[in-house]
């Protein structure tokens, strides 16, 4: 069972981090061959990455709506996502290799994208409510939001003058 944690908590990370988003979009149910073999080679890459915290992922949460599935990941720095999106032994390259060659074929069967976020040191904040580990509490360490952090200002470092 999930521990939960009983009160406020808040996520305390020291330095820099990048927020990556990734996910994919089915267009077309029926183009199974061209969606499987990318959701497949996505399960691959998380096991990976969860087995070989060196390559600097945080930690990481996942999502599946009908069409659309999402990756939220924190990374240590963008070296370290750069350095595993580019790595010829990583699931990465093979699977990115491959999806290409298979949209020149046909195109419009699945999507995907990302987005990455730049977050400098102490520029991010968080509040846990009587939850398990989660998000950034999750790729950093869960604290008391009490004193300075109990309130979104103060966890940023912004405290009214």
């Amino acid at each position: 069972m999930t521990q939960l944690h009983p009160g406020r908590m808040t996520a305390s990370l020291d330095g820099d981090l990048v927020v990556f988003l990734i996910g994919m979009r089915i267009n077309s149910w029926w183009r199974i061959r061209q969606w499987l073999p990318l959701a497949r080679a996505m399960r691959r890459m998380q096991r990976e990455l969860a087995a070989h915290p060196e390559l600097g992922l945080l930690g990481r949460e996942a999502w599946f709506t009908r069409r659309i599935a999402i990756d939220v990941q924190y990374w240590r720095s963008v070296d370290h996502l750069m350095g595993y999106a580019h790595a010829a032994q990583s699931e990465h390259l093979p699977a990115w290799r491959d999806f290409n060659r298979r949209m020149k074929k046909a195109p419009a069967g699945v999507g995907i994208w990302h987005e990455t976020y730049l977050v400098p040191a102490g520029a991010h904040e968080a509040i846990y409510v009587n939850m398990p580990r989660f998000g950034l509490g999750k790729a950093g360490e869960l604290v008391a939001a009490t004193g300075r952090r109990e309130t979104a200002r103060g966890r940023l470092g912004a405290e009214a003058a």
